[in-house]
């Protein structure tokens, strides 16, 4: 019964600090507007990276040794391409059809924003799953598997809040609803907790669609929108900024290796 309790005890409160991670881009609201304005793009550019890092580093790969067959994971991961393809018709459907003419603060909200608060809860709630999985497996691959998450999720939530801030919201409401969605880190751990068998074989579906979601929106919303800075500063600026974003993706397979058995 003790044991038990330490594992959920354990879980929950992994899952909480990987959900803090969010305010890893809390420093935008002490930046000058003006200032905030020539880093967002570079914000963006390291999302990008991070993104399409962490999806063929990270998820697909992962998935493979789920899954056994790479076919059916490319196909699952084209089927993410599909699913996030049609919300975001229906997220800019939406938005078209939303005639608010007394809160243009709504009606500034880009699509593309939208589409990332949505693709970073699933890949949250993916993560709350493998935490939750780990701790049922030993409390101390738990402890590990959290601070491998933690190292990479810190510059997916800073790049997140910066296209959050370029799709229209406030510094404060970027880094308050990019908060709202890392929670489901906390719901993927119950989830695995409550039904571990159930959320185990989900991730052999989960995570595939996941990395096609993460394609999806670093290169059709965050690629055309560094495409709006191009001067010779930008076009070297955002490209080492995009290749540190993998890199650092990259980084965190040795990191995993090192701690996870």
């Amino acid at each position: 019964m003790t044991l038990a309790f330490e594992v959920y005890a354990g879980a929950i409160t992994a899952s909480l600090l990987v959900s803090l991670c969010s305010f890893s881009g809390l420093f935008v609201l002490w930046i000058q507007p003006e200032r905030l304005q020539r880093l967002i793009p570079y914000l963006v550019a390291l999302a990008v990276g991070v993104l399409l890092g962490d999806a063929f580093i990270h998820l697909i790969p992962d998935a493979v040794a789920r899954q056994g067959s790479v076919s059916t994971v490319c196909l699952m991961v084209l089927l993410g391409v599909v699913i996030f393809f049609v919300l975001e018709k229906v997220v800019r459907w939406r938005h078209d059809h939303d005639f608010d003419f007394t809160n243009h603060e709504k009606n500034a909200i880009r699509p593309m924003a939208k589409m990332n608060l949505v693709g970073d809860a699933v890949h949250n709630f993916v993560d709350g799953i493998l935490i939750g999985g780990s701790f049922l497996v030993d409390p101390v691959i738990g402890a590990t598997t959290t601070f491998a998450i933690i190292a990479h999720e810190i510059p997916q939530e800073i790049g997140d809040v910066g296209a959050l801030i370029y799709g229209g919201f406030t510094p404060q409401k970027a880094v308050l609803y990019n908060f709202y969605g890392s929670l489901s880190v906390v719901l993927g751990a119950v989830f695995t907790l409550i039904l571990s068998q159930i959320a185990e074989s989900s991730l052999v579906f989960l995570l595939p669609i996941a990395a096609g979601g993460f394609i999806y929106i670093a290169t059709t919303d965050m690629m055309p929108a560094l495409h709006e800075h191009s001067t010779l500063r930008h076009v070297f600026g955002q490209t080492a900024i995009l290749a540190i974003g993998i890199g650092f993706m990259q980084s965190i397979i040795v990191l995993e290796h090192f701690l996870l058995p």
